[in-house]
């Protein structure tokens, strides 16, 4: 099925000129305070125009991972202690976040984190600070980013505050088109939306990748959805990748199914009882 442990499948990640490698962290480290080990030697690979999926349970180390990428984790007193994460070939674990964010990576946030006193054009234009000339591209992006939100548009001058959950994550990955990145990575896009709203985003999602070629990491709680967006996946536990492959592999995988997707091995839902122990059963943990 082409599926590895702790490890990486050769068909994925062999690199061509079609396919290059866009992102690759090898065997980081990452503690907070000078004494919580949280990533443990953790590695993963991004192809350039790829939806890669990163799944896991609470306090596996999903978000601290796109911190470690996005130069993030100093404000939180975290560090990059061995290893090394490369975009387009470079090295980037000890640049700022400025720096990382004009080499064409863009974080969207988990919450948001939309500027509630500003209007959504103003939030967009924000957006845009890392352009050269932001004023000759303003309009065309701006056209860009309403014409996949249509509702962003409707509501233009309207403070980002006053916007529905569902809006605000637009806005938020409006925003992030703006800076004409290469990466966006996304922080669990579906957090506290209705169910109809985390749909409309993913489809949103899967056009802005089909159509700019953006590459996107994707960070969410979500499995089902996510599996049905991404072109490869990891399942993070402990601070470690335990498993990787195609998603319609991970989908046929009993664990998968059993711990993420709510399933057993007949295809029956499972209850919340009878997987909260799940640690003490899986099996690439043993």
């Amino acid at each position: 099925m082409g599926l590895m442990l702790g490890g990486f499948t050769a068909l994925q990640h062999r690199l061509t000129k079609e396919d290059p490698l866009m992102l690759e962290l090898n065997n980081i480290e990452v503690i907070y305070n000078d004494v919580v080990l949280v990533l443990k030697g953790l590695s993963l690979k991004v192809d350039e125009g790829q939806i890669v999926a990163l799944l896991g349970s609470n306090g596996a180390g999903k978000s601290t991972t796109l911190k470690a990428i996005s130069g993030l984790l100093k404000p939180e007193n975290g560090a990059v202690t061995d290893g090394e994460v490369r975009f387009l070939g470079q090295p980037i674990h000890k640049k700022d976040a400025p720096t990382i964010v004009k080499t064409g990576i863009f974080q969207v946030m988990e919450g948001r984190r939309v500027f509630e006193h500003l209007t959504i054009a103003e939030n967009l234009q924000a957006g845009a600070y890392t352009q050269k000339d932001p004023a000759l591209t303003l309009y065309h992006d701006m056209e860009m980013v309403f014409n996949y939100f249509p509702r962003l548009r409707e509501r233009r001058t309207q403070k980002a505050g006053f916007l529905s959950g569902g809006e605000q994550q637009m806005l938020a990955i409006g925003r992030a088109l703006m800076a004409h990145p290469k990466l966006i990575m996304l922080d669990e896009p579906s957090l506290g939306l209705a169910p109809l709203m985390v749909e409309e985003i993913f489809r949103i999602i899967k056009r802005i990748n089909k159509e700019h070629g953006t590459t996107i990491l994707l960070v969410e709680q979500n499995a089902r959805l996510a599996l049905e967006a991404a072109d490869h996946a990891y399942i993070m536990e402990n601070g470690r990748i335990v498993l990787d492959g195609k998603p319609a592999d991970l989908k046929d995988n009993a664990d998968v199914r059993e711990f993420y997707l709510g399933m057993n091995e007949v295809g029956g839902r499972k209850s919340y009882r009878e997987v909260k122990h799940y640690k003490r059963r899986k099996r690439w943990l043993s």
